[in-house]
């Protein structure tokens, strides 16, 4: 059986055991500002060759393009194509641009993608170590590489995205922005705080005994909530669910009443009632907010507790960040709290 401990959020032996991921979390910001330091260079050179024609289309290809989907896809003025398969759609030619974002660029199917690229003479614009794998099948005259180091996908992505703006296909990402929303987070989130004023510990207290529903409204939002329902099920074994209003509220209304004499350490994980967290990145239209209000109205008629985790950075992606980096530091609070009677 396992339960959760909230004495070991703030026990400095049990932190301890915790410290090197806590620490990996904590250095987002400035994996961020290395990165795009790093590439500065490459992104002048790659500019550079754009300058003469827009592409007439952009493929974001590998298995990591999907962030730049959520990113790019509302508003790229040229028609844009997410493909995380080991090859390009057949239309790609000379005409369009190619973006890999390859953090560990080991990966031989985003290789073989990259090569595909060279040999039809699109443009190229890879993100990868350079001595990689990913690199070295990325050979071509009309090739640049934007060198990275930390493997950390959003701190490449930012890299990638800081290119695509300044060649006009993508909206402004100011990597420090970025870098500062994640310190902040690092901050207030910070083992050495103390419970009662740290978020993502408080926000692990009330996922301890129960099954999360995560939901975004926005693109951006449903994306970062899609991650950190991974982490959950990866801290902690259970189950967590991320998706749209529709397929959350069947949840919601199937949701036993709640038995207020139960101990919840005493049933069964199946049994666990859910609850619901609600990203806000700001970004809330009328379907968001119509949305919102649906979910928020079924938990109220099941007695289903909501959280709201709500961020106010500047830009985008660095409420995605925010986001993202509030949520992982929940899930791994956590995973440090469930321990084995």
């Amino acid at each position: 059986m396992v339960w959760f401990d909230e004495s070991r959020l703030d026990d400095q032996v049990a932190l301890g055991s915790a410290d090197l991921r806590l620490r990996t979390l904590a250095e987002g910001g400035s994996r961020v500002r290395r990165e795009v330091d790093a590439a500065a260079e490459a992104v002048d050179e790659a500019v550079a060759r754009a300058a003469d024609a827009r592409a007439r289309a952009v493929i974001a290809a590998g298995p990591d393009s999907r962030l730049l989907r959520a990113v790019l896809e509302p508003v790229c003025p040229v028609p844009f194509v997410a493909w995380p398969s080991p090859a390009l759609p057949g239309w790609a030619g000379s005409l369009d641009l190619v973006v890999v974002l390859a953090p560990d660029g080991g990966d031989p199917g985003t290789a073989s993608a990259v090569a595909e690229a060279a040999r039809r003479g699109c443009q190229l614009v890879v993100a990868a170590p350079p001595n990689s794998l990913v690199a070295e099948h990325a050979g071509g005259r009309w090739t640049t590489i934007l060198p990275t180091g930390t493997g950390d996908q959003l701190a490449v992505a930012v890299a990638m995205l800081s290119f695509l703006h300044r060649v006009q296909l993508g909206p402004a990402a100011d990597p420090e922005a970025v870098a500062q929303a994640l310190d902040d987070v690092a901050i207030a989130c910070s083992p050495l705080r103390d419970i009662s004023i740290n978020p993502a510990k408080m926000l692990a207290i009330s996922l301890a005994d129960a099954n999360p529903l995560v939901w975004g409204g926005s693109v951006l939002s449903a994306r970062a909530a899609r991650r950190i329902a991974e982490s959950i099920r990866r801290t902690s074994g259970r189950a967590a669910l991320a998706g749209d209003a529709e397929h959350l509220l069947p949840v919601l209304e199937a949701a036993r009443p709640r038995n207020v004499f139960a101990d919840p350490f005493e049933e069964e994980s199946g049994d666990r009632r859910p609850v619901l967290v609600l990203l806000d990145d700001g970004v809330d239209d009328d379907l968001a907010h119509a949305d919102r209000r649906r979910l928020e109205d079924a938990a109220a008629a099941r007695d289903v507790r909501v959280e709201h985790v709500a961020t106010e950075a500047r830009g985008d992606v660095a409420r995605y960040a925010s986001l993202l980096l509030r949520g992982t530091y929940a899930a791994e609070y956590l995973r440090l709290g469930l321990v084995p009677d």
